[in-house]
Parts: structure tokens; C-alpha cells; sequence
């Protein structure tokens, strides 16, 4: 046993070669933030108030958006008072708690996403009993499963990474705290954090993304048996929103927690990118692809223009 101090803070780098770019970046992120925060909440509304989208399908199109909410906000509201100039620093307990959060709100979209193809798969391959299968009782279950198998997943990568002892340096080599960039700076031997984290993460997006290939592999098989081209187009337009949804989330998977070699540029900017980009997609690739939420959303608006007028 050797004597350390403990660091009680971390130094939040941020994003590697953009000295100066800071306010151009701020108004950038915030922009994608806000649009990020407003597109799922008009979601969310659509959903709420309107009685044609309350089945399975929006069901989990609704715990999206709610997650799309608040997996940004892990780590937006820290980056902006980064960018305004503001502290660099950040708690430990701070830092262990991004961790945590961004791995089970991750992880809870990860299971989403392999729930929603299953729930795909049910309605074009099993149309007759599809109700059947994706009954209340089995879509809340499905739902608690989500939420309860992430926070145990995020829960063994946090207690693994922040059980080391950390004597400095305290750099964080991004602007928030994910495992890549806190584990390096332990003052111990990081090769069991470093394997469980790599194997769970790798698994969890392996299995998630082999059991949605398998959905969509059924779903093309049963489009195909389909005789007018007609009702295979419509088959697969009800698809192809959640598809551009899932490759969009995997791809920055892959990059963070599955490249051979750390690059502190791809590191950095790569979660940029999962964290703030992409969750703001997401509104836009549902409602543009998706003529029930635009008839919705529309119907909704139009509501709430009429009783704004009265008022």
C-alpha cells in the first residue's frame, strides 16, 4: 500500500483543435439541444393526445423520446458552461454520476430499439394475432425489463470504473466523463474494468443488434411473400424510420467502445455526434417518415392555436 491524494475533481478538456471555435460551437450545440428538447416533446404531445397512436408501436416510440430528452441533457448542460467560458471542472461524484447515467439511458435505448423491431416483426409477420402478442401487460413488462436490465448494466460499469483510486492526473480528455476517457487516469491496475466494460458493452450492442437483424430479417422475408407492390411499400414504410434510427445509433457505438486503437480526436467528437446530433434526428426522421405523428402532430397544433385564440 503507497500513500496518494484522492482527486475530488476532474478537468473537463472538451473537443481536441477547436481553441477559439468555442462560441461558434456553443450556438451550434445549443441549437441542436433545443431542437433535440422541442421535436420529442411535440412527439410526446402527439402521442398523448392522440387516441390513433395509442398502440404498442407508439408506446415505444413515446419511452424514445423520453429517453431522447434526457440522454443529451447528461452532459449538454456542463458542455455549455464549458463553452461559455465557464468552470472546467467537474466533482467526482459529478463524473460518476455522468457515467452512470449516460450508460443507462445508452443501454435503455439499446434495448428499446431491439423491443421496437420485436414489436415490427410481430405486426408484419403476425398481423392476426398481434395484439395478442403485444398486449398492455406484455409491453409494460418489456418496458420495466428495459429499464431494470440498464441500470444494473450501468451499475457494474460504475461501481468497476470509480472503485480504483484516482491520484491525478485528473484530465478528462473530452467534454463529459465516459469510461474510455476516466479509466486511464486510475492510479491501479485498470485491465478488469477495462475487459468487463469492453465485454459488456460489446455484448449488450452485439446481442441487441443481432436480435434486431433477425427481426428485419423475418420482416424482409414476409414484405416479399407480399403479392401487390403496393402493400409491400406500405409494409415497409412502417419500418424504415425505426431502421434509419437503429444504424444511426450504432454506428457511434461502434467507433467509442469497439475501435482496436484510442484516437483522442475520434473520442472526442464521436460522442458529440451520439450525444447531441443524433438524438435530435430522431423527431425529425419519425415525423417526416411517418404520416400518422404528422397528421397528429398537426391535428394537436391546431388545437392548441384554436384555444389559444379563445383565451
Amino acid at each position: 500500500m503507497r500513500n496518494y491524494t484522492p482527486v475530488t475533481e476532474f478537468l473537463l478538456m472538451g473537443i481536441p483543435h477547436t481553441n477559439g471555435l468555442e462560441n461558434v460551437l456553443f450556438v451550434l450545440f445549443l441549437g441542436f439541444y433545443l431542437l433535440t428538447l422541442l421535436g420529442n416533446l411535440l412527439i410526446l404531445l402527439a402521442i398523448l393526445t392522440s387516441s390513433n397512436l395509442h398502440t404498442p408501436m407508439y408506446f415505444f416510440l413515446g419511452n424514445l423520446s423520453v429517453f431522447d430528452i434526457f440522454f443529451p441533457s447528461v452532459s449538454s448542460p456542463k458542455m455549455m458552461l464549458y463553452l461559455m467560458g465557464q468552470s472546467r471542472t467537474i466533482s467526482y461524484q459529478d463524473c460518476a454520476s455522468q457515467v452512470f447515467f449516460y450508460h443507462f439511458l445508452g443501454c435503455t435505448e439499446c434495448f428499446l430499439y431491439t423491443v421496437m423491431a420485436y414489436d415490427r416483426f410481430a405486426a408484419i409477420c403476425h398481423p392476426l394475432r398481434y395484439t395478442v402478442i403485444m398486449s398492455h401487460r406484455v409491453c409494460t413488462i418489456m418496458t420495466l425489463g428495459t429499464w431494470t436490465g440498464s441500470c444494473l448494466h450501468a451499475s457494474v460499469l460504475t461501481y468497476l470504473v470509480f472503485k480504483l483510486p484516482y491520484c491525478g492526473p485528473n484530465e478528462v480528455g473530452n467534454f463529459f466523463c465516459d469510461i474510455p476517457v476516466v479509466l486511464p487516469l486510475a492510479c491501479a491496475d485498470t485491465s478488469l474494468a477495462q475487459t468487463v466494460s469492453f465485454t459488456n458493452v460489446g455484448v449488450v450492442a452485439l446481442m441487441c443488434f443481432l436480435l434486431v437483424l433477425t427481426s428485419y430479417t423475418r420482416i424482409v422475408i414476409s414484405i416479399l411473400k407480399i403479392s401487390s407492390s403496393e402493400g409491400r411499400l406500405r409494409a415497409f414504410s412502417t419500418c424504415s424510420a425505426h431502421l434509419t434510427s437503429v444504424l444511426l445509433f450504432y454506428g457511434p457505438v461502434v467507433l467509442i467502445y469497439l475501435q482496436p486503437a484510442s484516437s483522442p480526436w475520434l473520442d472526442s467528437v464521436v460522442p458529440v455526434l451520439n450525444n447531441i446530433v443524433i438524438p435530435s434526428l430522431n423527431p425529425l426522421i419519425y415525423s417526416l417518415r411517418n404520416k400518422d405523428v404528422k397528421l397528429a402532430l398537426r391535428k394537436t397544433l391546431i388545437q392548441e392555436v384554436h384555444t389559444c385564440g379563445y383565451l
